[in-house]
């Protein structure tokens, strides 16, 4: 049994027993508050200010009016001491603050330059000077950087510095951050934090944690692309950001979702005076010096430009928003012209394109059929010849190794017409130099509403989109450079929209209730560049159903010696489109100061999922060979000459995979 002194409760009734059963709930309580204390203050987005006030004695002065004013906007945030004489007021946007104390008996306390930055807590401890209350004390020094309220670990970077430090550059073709100049750059400053592989756009990988694992919230909300990695597709532009704090350990609980790294982002907001601004970063071949002995330059042209405008709003004669209402809108957007001049491809010539190979036979014989006539490399057999020697199939060449005009099929000859002629009419292989447009277009836009509606309630709403359009996806094909309707490479296309609805509420001068609610929505739409191409009345194909309006997949068409064809159509796996549908977010929070303690309360409900629409081979996807062009007397079975010697003849190539295709002769196919 043990006892507790009078004193350590006030009772003034004498000794009370404490049984084995009290002890054990009152550590139970005593190990949930402490547990409260450690993960109490500033998270989210927002900051957190927080101190004691006391007399010239040390002694806590209780119930003292506490007032925090943000000093661009005017907007106030009160608050008043706990009878331990603490004070925190949570839940305060980024910027730069003043904090008044006025008691009776004291000098009016005056604290300026309290800068408050993403997920941080600035400790003010505050003793008063006794005196009339027309008397004042002015403080302008800056708050210590020292954290002294949490252990946990992060690095905040203001957006002016990353543009300050040249970080982001408006990158090229190849860039994986769509061009515009992203948030996730600000790695390179933040020790123990590096970005794998290509580019930040897919991932960063901070204290040894696995790459992806990272998270990204948008004014307290997630903003995480987890569709294909690609965290440029749903950030925000570099100037619509205020501040962005990169928190790399000791994670608050709210926060068990984070593997390695959380990038928390503020978005900008207008302040009682306008301010506005432009920019324009560019890339052009003017400015470029020439290779030597070469008087052209290539065709490179990128601009990343934008503006933005802030302020109060201001509606004439109707509405005037100082101190009240306030706005931040920007625009980005990048925009990239050039002109690829590629490698060779291969393109048939003018003679295969009449179904002449002449050009194909060379003077070795590889050896003979079962009627003893020679075969030579390069020969082209008619598959309708074919009779059997002596229990072996045997086909005759096409006289002068010509495919007669009658015996084209017509599907083969409407796709031919769509193939480009050779630049180099004296080469067989990699006769054609192309030379293309490549365009990208990424623009980003955002704008926020701040209301003051009283002295208690503030709301707070941010709307974010960003699209991006690229004619040859760069990270999942690089173009052959074939016109746009037979290209096997697709373009990228994708629009996301983000938007959050801050809500907060001051219950009592120690009780603060916050509520915040949005959605991501993300679209990825991965097609080939022609999309209404109607296989039956442009080049004569029934039988797949193709609603993409796609250009069918035709490969195997070269051959390595004597030339053919590049592959045609969108490539395995092309024309998909996945969908992130309205992902909601609901977050709510009380913060509770009491005594020297303060202590959050709240919850999270994301839900997260999307539909994956694949056209993989809805529009054909056929492989022409040179089997059926060759001579299968020596081959081990009528079906196992892959158009190459078989072990009974020398070194050699029989038949010809552009031959097959002009005959209209598949190999084999895939049509879903």
């Amino acid at each position: 049994m043990a006892q507790c002194h009078p004193a350590c409760k006030g009772d003034d009734k004498g000794l009370r027993e404490l049984t084995r059963k009290d002890i054990f709930n009152r550590m139970r309580l005593a190990s949930f508050l402490l547990l409260l204390a450690g993960i109490a203050l500033a998270q989210g987005d927002r900051g957190t200010i927080t101190g004691t006030i006391s007399d010239p004695a040390g002694a806590v002065i209780a119930t003292a009016p506490v007032e925090i004013k943000n000093v661009d906007t005017g907007l106030v945030y009160p608050t008043t001491t706990t009878e331990t004489g603490n004070f925190t007021v949570p839940q305060v946007p980024a910027g730069k603050y003043s904090l008044t104390v006025a008691v009776a008996g004291f000098k009016k306390y005056v604290r300026e330059n309290i800068d408050v930055a993403v997920a941080q807590t600035v400790r003010l401890d505050i003793s008063l000077e006794v005196g009339s209350s027309t008397e004042s004390v002015t403080v302008s020094e800056q708050a210590s950087l020292l954290k002294t309220e949490s252990g946990e670990l992060s690095h905040t970077i203001s957006a002016q510095r990353l543009i300050d430090l040249g970080l982001l550059g408006i990158g090229g073709t190849f860039s994986s951050s769509q061009g515009l100049r992203f948030y996730m750059t600000e790695i390179q400053l933040v020790p123990g934090a590096s970005a794998p592989g290509s580019g930040f756009t897919l991932g960063a990988r901070v204290n040894g944690a696995p790459n992806g694992t990272q998270r990204t919230t948008i004014d307290g909300m997630d903003g995480t692309n987890q569709i294909n990695a690609v965290q440029a597709g749903t950030g925000a532009s570099m100037d619509a950001i205020q501040e962005s704090a990169i928190q790399t350990s000791n994670f608050a609980a709210e926060y068990g979702q984070v593997g390695g790294g959380l990038f928390n982002l503020t978005m900008r907001s207008g302040t009682n005076q306008y301010h506005g601004g432009g920019f324009d970063y560019m890339v052009n071949e003017a400015f470029n010096a020439s290779t030597p002995f070469v008087n052209t330059l290539p065709r490179i042209r990128r601009n990343d430009f934008g503006y933005n405008i802030g302020g109060p709003v201001w509606i004439p004669k109707v509405y005037k928003g100082k101190d009240k209402t306030f706005f931040f809108y920007n625009k980005e957007q990048y925009r990239e012209f050039f002109v690829v001049n590629d490698a060779a491809i291969t393109v048939p010539t003018a003679g295969y394109r009449a179904g002449n190979f002449a050009q194909a036979l060379t003077n070795r014989n590889i050896g003979t059929d079962p009627a003893g006539k020679v075969i030579a490399d390069g020969m082209v057999f008619d598959p309708l010849s074919t009779t059997l020697i002596n229990g072996l199939p045997v086909r005759t060449q096409f006289p002068n190794n010509i495919i007669p005009a009658t015996r084209i099929d017509k599907v083969s000859a409407a796709i031919q017409s769509l193939i480009p002629s050779p630049t180099d009419l004296t080469r067989l292989t990699n006769n054609y130099i192309p030379a293309f447009p490549n365009d990208r277009v990424t623009s980003n836009e955002s704008v926020k509403i701040d209301h003051q509606i009283s002295s208690k309630a503030k709301i707070s709403g941010t709307w974010l989109t960003n699209a991006t359009a690229t004619q040859y996806s760069q990270n999942l094909n690089a173009s052959e450079g074939l016109p746009a309707t037979i290209t096997q490479t697709r373009g990228s296309f994708s629009r996301s929209m983000n938007w959050r609805l801050n809500f907060d509420y001051t219950v009592s001068p120690t009780v603060l209730w916050h509520v915040g609610i949005g959605s991501l929505q993300y679209l990825l739409d991965d097609h080939s560049p022609t999309r209404d191409f109607n296989q039956v009345s442009a080049i004569g194909l029934v039988g797949a159903p193709n609603p993409g309006g796609r250009f069918p997949t035709i490969s195997g068409l070269t051959s390595a010696t004597n030339g053919g064809m590049v592959p045609m159509g969108p490539g395995v796996g092309a024309a998909q489109s996945t969908t992130q549908q309205f992902t909601p977010t609901y977050t709510t929070s009380v913060t509770w100061v009491h005594g020297n303690h303060t202590s959050k309360f709240g919850g999270e409900l994301r839900t997260f999922g999307y539909p994956f629409h694949a056209l993989t081979a809805t529009n054909g996807n056929f492989v022409f060979s040179a089997n059926q062009t060759s001579q299968l007397s020596n081959c081990p079975t009528p079906t196992s000459c892959a158009g190459v010697q078989s072990s009974t003849l020398g070194v050699g190539t029989m038949g010809f995979p552009y031959a097959s295709f002009l005959l209209g002769l598949v190999n084999n196919g895939v049509v879903n």
